[in-house]
């Protein structure tokens, strides 16, 4: 999806879900936002790197790595995209 089609957190949402079900096989319906990655959709470390690959891929943004160092939970993911947007 091009930048433009994640504006509003539920866009995020949906994109980060499909990129999620994508890359990691995991069943959609356990991707909620307050999924944690790392106890509920066990990504690891190597996974995470995957997913901000990904999104700056989908955005077109350099992916800072202090935006997404506190990261637990999806609602974090999507807070930390809207903040590389915003910027």
């Amino acid at each position: 999806m091009p930048v433009t089609a994640m504006q509003s957190r539920d866009e995020i949402f949906a994109t980060l879900k499909s990129v999620m079900t994508e890359l990691f096989e995991i069943e959609p319906e356990r991707i909620t936002p307050g999924s944690h990655l790392f106890t509920d959709l066990d990504i690891d470390s190597i996974d995470a790197v995957d997913m901000v690959v990904r999104i700056r891929e989908i955005t077109g943004k350099k992916v800072k790595p202090e935006d997404f160092k506190e990261v637990r939970t999806i609602n974090d993911v999507i807070d930390a995209v809207e903040k590389m947007l915003a910027s």
